[in-house]
């Protein structure tokens, strides 16, 4: 009897796993980051397979850039993002959110050794730079990439200079301390955990835990971070989306 039950007991443990883990990860990064105001593990079927159907609020780009070609799948509870062969933008997976200090954290997986994820966090009301690009966080299998774009290459002054080939040599330089790179290596084919933690102007990334970079500049501290953008220009597969708002 105590034997049978024993094996219950260890079949309902790990058929529950993968809840107790989350459980157990969110409960001592929400103390770590804030409070958690969005989680998404993508646990969910679309209706069909000709369009984008992301749901629980997520838009995408892809009427607009690859002629509403299908770019995002949801299959086997994670997010399949990958570019269509007509789209001339990379893909545009977005979510309001909304917090001027906080976290955002996910899981991927990169595949090719040119796959890219970008976490591009944007305030729409911001009319000094295009787009409302704000911060980006590249993760590249060998490079870690962060970007103050809000006073740096988006900024819609810095931007026009350099699309009229104007930018002079002392805005150059000054560009050049608008972002920062360093070294990474991401192993392709499996799973990996990013943390992006923002407190003031500083930007700290965590890779599997381990801090890979961070990097502090001006436009960081913006009071409005209102939406996050996850831009893929190849392919990404990514899960378990979580937000925390600092109090």
């Amino acid at each position: 009897m105590k034997i049978k039950t024993l094996f219950l007991l260890l079949i309902f443990i790990s058929c529950n796993q993968k809840i107790v883990i989350q459980q157990g990860t969110a409960l001592k990064e929400e103390n770590t980051y804030g409070e958690l105001i969005f989680y998404d593990d993508f646990e969910r079927n679309e209706t069909q397979e000709i369009k984008d159907e992301v749901g629980n609020g997520w838009t995408t780009s892809s009427d607009k850039t690859a002629k509403g070609h299908k770019e995002v799948d949801l299959k086997d509870g994670k997010m399949h993002v990958y570019i269509h062969k007509e789209a001339n933008h990379a893909v545009s997976v977005r979510h309001k959110m909304g917090f001027k200090d906080g976290a955002i954290g996910i899981d991927f997986k990169l595949d090719h050794p040119d796959d890219v994820l970008v976490m591009n966090i944007a305030d729409m009301t911001c009319t000094s730079v295009h787009a409302g690009h704000i911060i980006d966080v590249k993760v590249k299998a060998k490079m870690l990439e962060m970007y103050d774009l809000k006073t740096g290459i988006f900024l819609l002054e810095h931007r026009n200079a350099i699309l009229n080939k104007t930018l002079t040599n002392e805005k150059e330089e000054l560009l050049k301390l608008k972002s920062k790179k360093v070294p990474n290596n991401v192993s392709l084919g499996k799973w990996h955990s990013l943390m992006i933690e923002i407190v003031n102007d500083k930007l700290i990334v965590f890779i599997d835990k381990k801090e890979v970079g961070s990097f502090s500049s001006n436009g960081i501290a913006h009071d409005k971070k209102g939406l996050l953008r996850i831009l893929v220009p190849r392919k990404v597969t990514v899960d378990n989306l979580r937000v925390w708002k600092k109090m």
